[in-house]
């Protein structure tokens, strides 16, 4: 196993802990420059009753509060489902370095699916790369929303 499936595997374990709490299975860590986990979010939407719960604000935001500053500068963000537009803008005004996601988003997806932001000409630059785990991220999706509609 690589780097990137070894931060995908924590990823999807946080992912499972959403569906265990009846939400979307989306989970996502960032990771340091060190190779440090600093921030951990999981899609709480429903548990929270807030259209912001997604895992990539909750990993920026706890990421943000670990490291005392907004700039996550020289961080890789390690996300299960290609980010939508506000979690893609998300990923931009944090200043995260390196974007990698498991499975396309063909409804949401910011990352190149539906459009690509980070083409956009906001100032910095995130290296995005998509694909990592993507069979077993796209079967953890797939399999909630099979259950969901019975």
């Amino acid at each position: 196993m690589n780097e990137h499936e070894y931060y995908m595997k924590l990823a999807i374990a946080l992912a499972k802990d959403a569906e265990e709490e009846g939400d979307v299975p989306v989970g996502t860590v960032i990771v340091d420059a060190d190779g440090l986990v600093i921030g951990r979010g999981k899609n709480r939407r429903r548990l929270l009753s807030s259209a912001t719960s997604h895992a990539e604000i909750e990993a920026i935001e706890d990421a943000c509060k670990k490291l005392g500053d907004w700039r996550l500068d020289g961080c890789s963000l390690y996300v299960t489902l290609e980010p939508c537009p506000m979690c893609a803008g998300a990923v931009i005004m944090s200043r995260i370095s390196r974007l990698y996601y498991g499975a396309r988003d063909d409804v949401t997806g910011s990352c190149g699916s539906v459009i690509n932001l980070f083409m956009e000409a906001y100032g910095q630059s995130t290296q995005v790369t998509g694909g990592i785990l993507a069979d077993e991220c796209g079967e953890l999706l797939s399999g909630f929303f099979r259950e969901l509609r019975g």
